[in-house]
């Protein structure tokens, strides 16, 4: 417990005195100014959401929520609270938005709510820091529900009315004074007269517990379905005009992409854009890598802006943090900037779990001068880096992350993940779960998950569609199946499209090895290739392999090129932060779509494991790689010769057989090379849209493929009726949004060797996490144990053992010696 201060501030004389806020320290928060606050946020977020979809059933809906923003914080007005917020202050142990519910009771007496009205708007007040009631396993997963703390044991008069202090003198927790001003100035906000002070009524605290009770049995036992979700949007908008109001955060209402996007592209629009443009409603779109289809959706989703209600939101997901990154830096330089901004990109919310150490990166890479960055060309071959960020620009870097975690931009990038965890009801989560409504779901390589994820997916299209929100998916490489659970998923019409035969040039002579891609022969192959001067990717399935290739190849790429510091390039996922973000840029750099015309062969090397595969728009002469699920052969296909402008026309992509599957399901990769020997069997070498197209529907048309489908049947099922039935809407699911984390998330972790770095970062007057965020390594949960992963509690970040290289990564863990 924290010190009590020497000096105890006065208790407050009146209103004018009770903070909200500790900050700004000079003149903190009022509560009544943060009381508006929020009551006003919750304009702007009506203003988006409107009354789409389920928030259409019930009229009353904004206007709880809006009384609900103003009594949320009425509980500060406490003396403890009031002293805790001090510096040093002592911890109060009450919560705050309990004794909240008593000025909700005694202005009910006078505003004529209904029964319902006064339920729900008590519940958004008790709600909007922790659940009512605990999970349903009883075991407490941080945060302690209301229930738990608040019981039979509780001494109510003790807690919110008169509490013992050590020295004997009792604290008075609410004057009478403070009292009626308290009520004077909600009732006057509410557009009501005061309640009638009189004697021998319940105080404060006995209010308090009557409504919590009320609270906890009217949501102990579960609801019906929409009545549950409405109030979790309800507790979503509430916790949302919180955040935003708290952080003082405007919601924005620039929409940077036009809605005649269609009509500004550069060039003719492909058939298979125009189609996507003249969609009204859910849309399923298969075209074939390089054809345009980030702009068939922007299309689409420009559409879809024109006919929805509010000020809706596009919400552009893909599977990997690096295809995010580099989607909203196209993004950022494609749209329209918001003209009132001064800005000259526009401004495009990121949301993966690392995405503040991104900003940090733009944000140094910013202070770099052209001229710098051209002098120092050598230099930024192996680092990328620009300048060493300072604690400034960390803490700009974080606050820019917070914005964008308050849904401030109204178009955004992110992980399917990170809207998975909206179905996980709670404070948290539930705004990300309203920020679901009334928005343009653009669903992009959709094909990149396991079935698991791919059928949650399909369970949470089917809300958006109950939130008023409308949904497309793009791919190159969507089998029948999954067209089929998209449809089955969705009640409105699904359109689908696909671009015309031909619309990509024949790129590739698809050619299948029966040797390994390690075998002396297969990397003899490459050498040769290299030699040639081709520009050759090579694309393995595990982070060992990779480094084993790249250590046997990297010194003749070099031989080749001397003079080139990016002759030879790896990238698989166990690199530190900072390294793999040089790493992707270097390659960009370096390998990048060939321009019309381009009769120049590259040189050059690129060892790769998937993380290659989606939205680095690579091109390369020559591809090898290993046999993997007929998706992610095909999206390594697509990074070679990308849009057909090789001069000399199809060049070789070449597939080796692999014994095991690893990391893939040995029955996926299996069903893969069944299929590609079928279609070269069947005279088909070149691997355009119809080749893919029918490899697809081979790998899938297998029992592997059956099994594929009802195991994503399955998941969607089984993620609809455990989360998205919304029966039981206040209690605590933090176990679950905790699992969802370990099978979606991997975590970071620091080198032995760094721990001195990391601390130097991180601590004294210039020291801030951020600015080593770029130490980190991530690693899947399930490998934690391999690289002896210690929790650092100084630190605050696990520790591992390792060994480590900045061309090649971290090693795997050396296997323990046999003893005999």
């Amino acid at each position: 417990m924290a010190a009590r201060p020497l000096t105890p501030r006065p208790a407050p004389r009146s209103l004018s005195d009770v903070r909200a806020k500790s900050v700004p320290k000079h003149d903190p928060e009022r509560l009544t100014t943060h009381s508006r606050i929020v009551h006003d946020t919750v304009a702007q977020i009506e203003h988006r959401m409107a009354t789409a979809g389920l928030l259409a059933t019930e009229p009353a809906f904004w206007t709880r929520v809006r009384t609900a923003a103003l009594l949320h914080d009425a509980g500060k007005v406490a003396e403890g609270f009031q002293q805790q917020m001090l510096p040093g202050g002592t911890f109060w142990g009450q919560r705050h938005e309990v004794l909240s519910l008593a000025y909700v009771d005694l202005l009910a007496t006078v505003t004529g709510w209904r029964d319902e009205d006064r339920l729900m708007i008590a519940t958004l007040v008790a709600t909007h820091h922790r659940a009512l009631h605990a999970a349903s396993s009883g075991v407490a997963k941080g945060k302690q529900s209301l229930s738990q703390l608040y019981n039979s044991r509780t001494r109510w008069d003790e807690a919110f009315t008169r509490t013992p202090r050590p020295n004997g003198d009792p604290q008075i927790q609410v004057t009478h004074r403070l009292h009626r001003e308290l009520l004077a100035w909600f009732s006057g906000a509410l557009h009501t007269d005061p309640p009638s002070p009189h004697s021998g009524g319940p105080t404060v605290a006995d209010r308090a517990r009557l409504v919590l009770d009320q609270l906890l049995n009217a949501w102990r036992q579960p609801v019906a379905a929409d009545r549950g979700l409405l109030a979790v949007l309800a507790q979503g908008a509430l916790t949302l005009a919180d955040h935003a109001g708290s952080a003082h955060e405007r919601l924005q209402t620039h929409m940077p992409l036009p809605t005649d996007y269609i009509h500004r592209l550069p060039y003719p629009p492909y058939p298979h854009q125009r189609q996507a443009a003249d969609t009204e409603g859910h849309l399923v779109l298969i075209a074939p890598t390089g054809s345009g289809k980030t702009e068939a959706g922007l299309a689409w989703a420009g559409q879809q802006l024109r006919t929805m209600p509010g000020l809706p939101r596009v919400i552009w997901t893909l599977p990997y943090r690096a295809s995010l990154n580099a989607a909203r830096r196209r993004l950022q330089s494609d749209l329209t900037p918001d003209p009132a901004s001064g800005e000259d990109t526009a401004d495009i919310g990121l949301l993966h779990g690392t995405v503040a150490h991104t900003l940090l990166g733009e944000a140094a890479e910013a202070e770099c001068t052209d001229a710098d960055a051209d002098a120092d060309a050598d230099a930024d071959a192996d680092t990328s880096r620009g300048v060493e960020p300072t604690a400034a620009m960390a803490r700009q870097a974080r606050a820019r992350a917070g914005a964008m975690r308050l849904f401030t931009q109204r178009l955004r990038v992110a992980t399917p993940h990170q809207l998975l965890r909206g179905a996980i009801a709670g404070p948290v989560y539930s705004s990300v779960l309203l920020e679901q409504t009334n928005s343009v779901f653009v669903l992009d390589e959709l094909h990149a998950y396991e079935p698991e994820t791919f059928g949650r997916l399909c369970a949470a299209m089917g809300l958006w569609e109950r939130l008023g929100s409308r949904v497309a998916v793009l791919s190159a490489t969507l089998a029948p199946p999954m067209t089929i659970l998209i449809e089955e998923s969705l009640a409105q019409p699904v359109t689908c499209h696909r671009a015309p035969l031909g619309t990509s040039p024949v790129r590739h002579r698809l050619v299948l090895d029966e040797n390994p891609l390690t075998d002396p022969e297969s990397v003899e192959r490459l050498r040769t290739w290299l030699d040639e001067g081709h520009s050759v990717l090579a694309v393995v399935n595990t982070v060992a392999t990779a480094q084993a290739l790249y250590e046997e190849l990297a010194d003749d790429a070099r031989a080749r090129l001397p003079d080139d510091p990016r002759a030879a390039l790896l990238l698989h996922s166990r690199f530190k932060n900072r390294d793999r973000d040089a790493i992707e840029k270097n390659l960009l750099r370096r390998h990048p779509e060939r321009v019309a015309g381009s009769r120049s062969r590259r040189g050059g090397l690129t060892v790769a494991t998937q993380t290659v595969e989606v939205s680095l728009q690579l091109d390369f002469d020559r591809g090898a790689v290993e046999n993997a699920p007929a998706e992610a052969v095909a999206q390594r296909a697509g990074r070679v010769n990308r849009r057909g402008r090789h001069p000399e026309g199809p060049v070789e992509f070449r597939v080796h057989r692999t014994g095991a599957g690893r990391p893939y399901d040995d029955a996926a990769v299996a069903a893969s090379w069944e299929a590609l020997t079928t279609i070269v069997a069947e005279g088909r070498e070149t691997l355009g849209e119809e080749d893919i197209e029918r490899v697809l529907h081979l790998a899938y048309d297998t029992d592997w493929g059956r099994a594929w489908e009802a195991r994503a049947r399955r998941a969607r099922d089984d993620f609809a009726s455990t989360f998205l039935t919304f029966t039981d809407p206040f209690h605590d699911r933090s176990e679950f949004a905790d699992k969802l984390s370990e099978q979606f998330d991997s975590v970071e972790v620091l080198l032995r060797e760094d721990i001195e770095e990391y601390r130097g970062l991180t601590t004294g007057p210039e020291g801030h996490p951020l600015r080593a965020a770029g130490l980190l390594i991530p690693l899947r949960y399930g490998q934690l144990k391999m690289y002896n992963a210690q929790y650092e509690r100084s630190l605050g970040v696990r520790v591992i053992d390792g060994v480590y290289d900045v061309t090649t990564g971290l090693k795997p863990p050396l296997e323990p010696e046999t003893i005999l």
